[in-house]
């Protein structure tokens, strides 16, 4: 019964390892951390396999969304300033 009892609980420990914090970053949650969207383009970069295609989607992704904003395109003034 006791070895039933140890092999129970070293199964339930083996399924309660450390989640990836990076699997549940969004987009917007990446987009909003220029600190943490730079430490991941870099770890992209260098092991695109290790990361996942996934997670390095949604960085390239936030890294977009930064650099362009909410995307409302450029509506010039109705009276340009005259040089």
């Amino acid at each position: 019964m006791n070895k039933i009892m140890s092999l129970l609980f070293v199964a339930v420990l083996a399924g309660c390892g450390p989640s990836e914090p990076a699997a549940t970053e969004t987009v917007e949650s990446l987009a909003d951390d220029p600190v943490r969207l730079k430490e991941l383009r870099q770890q992209c970069k260098l092991d695109r396999a290790k990361m996942g295609d996934a997670l390095c989607n949604r960085v390239a992704e936030a890294t977009r969304k930064r650099f362009y904003g909410d995307g409302v395109p450029y509506t010039p003034p109705e009276n340009p300033p005259k040089f």
